[in-house]
């Protein structure tokens, strides 16, 4: 699928504003929960880092997970050239690619109205193959950016022979669109009675200090970017 500027409101500068939802993207289950604006859209997408790319090969569906970067309107994600999943998406299969971040577990006093707070982004698509190495160059140094800021420049970067062993695939942002549930547990009326503890536990990701490699010579210091890590300066 060609990018599709039509599902798209831009603003003077030329930056997407709102995808407009089609058909595949509105969401119709609590359709208050439905968020089309690229502002949040893109925070979702720059605070996670791993997606679920669900296609059919050969009538048998697949959904497989893997590490993405959001560069602009684009998704990226990659693998060995020898992984079929990206062999079979390459090809122009139809994907759908998703990504969840969940903060909370809603205990309601009802079994039924348990629940949990999420962040969650559907995109719909055909993922386009990066060819030249440049272009695969650039979207390593994106992945490895966009996980943990400051890392490309310790590190050795990919040679010619790494960047033909991988394949690199780009998912336009054209009909996409997130879902969010926050807050408190919403029980039915009469239950409010029942002497039942109801609320919501958050969940937080975080970070544990860093394991050295046990062949890592002792005098090479943690770099500041593994103590401190954190998504939100990983974006």
């Amino acid at each position: 699928m060609m990018e599709c500027r039509e599902s798209r409101a831009m603003d003077r500068g030329g930056h997407v504003q709102t995808y407009e939802p089609t058909e595949k993207t509105r969401v119709t289950r609590i359709p208050d929960r439905g968020k089309y604006d690229a502002e949040t859209v893109h925070a979702i997408l720059d605070e996670g880092f791993v997606c679920h790319v669900g296609f059919v090969a050969d009538g048998q569906p697949f959904v497989i997970p893997t590490l993405y970067a959001r560069v602009g309107e684009e998704i990226l994600f990659h693998g060995s050239a020898a992984s079929r999943m990206l062999r079979e998406v390459s090809e122009g299969v139809a994907v759908c690619l998703t990504v969840t971040l969940v903060d909370g577990i809603v205990l309601a006093r009802s079994a039924f109205h348990h629940s949990m707070n999420y962040r969650s982004v559907v995109a719909l698509g055909t993922a386009l193959p990066v060819t030249s190495e440049e272009e695969k160059m650039s979207a390593m140094h994106a992945f490895t950016e966009r996980i943990v800021a400051g890392r490309w420049k310790d590190v050795r970067i990919p040679t010619s022979q790494e960047l033909r062993a991988t394949t690199v695939l780009r998912l336009p942002l054209s009909e996409v669109s997130a879902k969010i549930r926050t807050g408190a547990p919403k029980d039915e009326e009469a239950d409010y009675a029942l002497p039942v503890w109801a609320g919501v536990i958050p969940l937080l990701q975080v970070h544990a200090l860093p394991i050295p490699d046990p062949k890592l010579p002792a005098n090479i210091p943690v770099p500041r970017y593994a103590v401190g890590y954190s998504r939100k300066l990983a974006r």
